[in-house]
C-alpha cells in the first residue's frame, strides 16, 4: 500500500509504501513523550513531499536515529537510520490520516533499558 502522510501543518510530508502489520511503541524517553508508533521500512519505500531542507532533526542517546521534525508544528512524520540490512526510515503511522490504526498489532518496546 502506498499512503501520504504529513506533520500537523503540512511543512514536512512523506509518502511511503509499505504494508503494516505491527507498529512499535517504545517507552524510551523521546517516545514515551511524543507517543509515536513506529513501523520501519527501507529508505528507498519513503518519498520526500516537501523539501528536506524543511526537517529539523533530533539525535539523542546512542545517536543512531535521525528523528525528523517539524519546526513550526512540532510533529515528527518520519526518522532515519542504518538497520541490519541498509538505510531505513522508522514511520510514525500516526502521521499517515488513511492508515488504520486499529488493524495495527502494538508491540511493546522496551527503550528505556537499551
Amino acid at each position: 500500500m502506498r499512503y501520504e502522510g504529513s506533520c500537523h501543518c503540512g511543512k514536512i510530508a512523506v509518502a511511503v509504501a509499505g504494508d503494516f502489520a505491527e507498529a512499535i511503541d517504545s517507552h524510551c524517553s523521546l517516545c514515551r513523550r511524543r507517543g509515536g508508533l513506529l513501523a520501519f521500512i527501507p529508505r528507498d519505500r519513503l518519498t520526500m513531499k516537501t523539501p528536506e531542507t524543511d526537517l529539523s532533526t533530533y539525535l539523542f542517546n546512542k545517536h543512531v536515529i535521525r528523528h525528523h521534525f517539524c519546526d513550526s508544528c512540532g510533529i515528527a512524520p518520519f526518522g532515519e537510520g542504518e538497520g541490519p540490512h541498509g538505510k531505513m526510515a522508522a514511520i510514525n503511522l500516526r502521521c499517515l490520516p488513511e492508515f488504520d490504526l486499529e488493524a495495527v498489532k502494538i508491540v511493546k518496546y522496551d527503550g528505556r533499558s537499551v
